[in-house]
Formats: C-alpha cells, sequence, structure tokens
C-alpha cells in the first residue's frame, strides 16, 4: 500500500497546492486523485501571477481578451472567463 494511502486512512488530507492547467489537460490531477490518494487542491494569486508571467499556458486567452478590449484579464467582454 502506498504511503499517501496510508495517510489517508489514518485520517490526513493531502492536498497539491498548485493548479495549473498542464496538471488538468495531461490527467496527471486524475492520477494523483487515483493513484495518491490526493483529495484537495488549491491556489493563491501569486502563484497564478507566476504562471501567466513565466509559461505559455495562458498566451492565447489573454490575446483573446485584449482582442475583445479587456486589458484587465478575463472580464465579461471576454469569449472566456475560466481560470
Amino acid at each position: 500500500m502506498r504511503a499517501t494511502r496510508q495517510l489517508r486512512e489514518a485520517g490526513q488530507s493531502l492536498w497539491v497546492d498548485n493548479i495549473t492547467r498542464t496538471l488538468l489537460k495531461q490527467c496527471t490531477l486524475a492520477a494523483y486523485i487515483d493513484q495518491d490518494s490526493v483529495t484537495g487542491l488549491t491556489s493563491n494569486l501569486t502563484i497564478f501571477d507566476k504562471a501567466i508571467e513565466a509559461g505559455t499556458d495562458y498566451d492565447a486567452e489573454i490575446a483573446t481578451c485584449e482582442r475583445a478590449g479587456g486589458s484587465d484579464g478575463p472580464t465579461s467582454r471576454c469569449s472566456s472567463s475560466r481560470p
């Protein structure tokens, strides 16, 4: 039995503190849940800001929002408002 499953059975909750689109798109999160007994996830604005600044996962959506007139990120004027 994996140590992470033993922790869960002992009443501990395992959380991932770094949500990314890649984590979701590549089904890594699903594997964490199924194989590693992860029960929660969280992020914060600093992590999100760094993901936008350092990566390319959000570039296309930001460009779409800017063309739609939204310069402050996803707004009601943009085609999508998901993180």
